[in-house]
């Protein structure tokens, strides 16, 4: 094998051990979110994204963007979310053909509660990784990155 493979395979590896905790992280998410707030993992993901706007609202797009899913998908989990009164559309008012998305009274009090369960899952989870030797890399990249942002 030559440099160039090695290289590879390394990067390869790193992306097989970021799969590896992502997917851990979201099923236990995916768990507690669900018995918690009867909220899935992306259905938290549009509500978080949505309470971090000022007005509380996005433009479809940028909620794709967010959830990185497809438009389509996007349009399906926002219906959803406006059928169980958490989302509601209004239309942009200085370009007609722009929607924005935007959390509801109901919805920011679904995410105040869902919040607390997200963190504590993911800090469990976190410190649980950081016990596994394959995973523990990837676990001290993140709170590095932490550290560097001053979180």
């Amino acid at each position: 094998m030559g440099i160039a493979d090695d290289a590879v395979e390394i990067r390869a590896r790193g992306w097989r051990t970021l799969a590896a905790l992502h997917g851990l992280i979201e099923s236990e998410l995916e768990r507690s979110l669900s018995t918690a707030a009867d909220l899935s993992v992306v259905e938290y993901t549009v509500l978080d994204a949505l309470s971090r706007q000022d007005g509380w609202h996005m433009r479809m797009q940028q909620l794709a963007r967010a959830t990185a899913l497809s438009p389509s998908a996007t349009t399906r989990l926002v219906n959803r979310l406006e059928d169980r009164g958490l989302l509601r559309r209004v239309l942009c008012a200085d370009d007609r053909r722009g929607i924005y998305t935007e959390l509801t009274p109901a919805g920011q009090q679904l995410y105040e509660r869902a919040r607390p369960t997200h963190d504590d899952t993911l800090e469990r989870i976190l410190v649980q990784a950081a016990e596994q030797p394959e995973l523990a890399p990837v676990v001290e990249a993140l709170h590095a990155t932490e550290a560097k942002a001053g979180v």
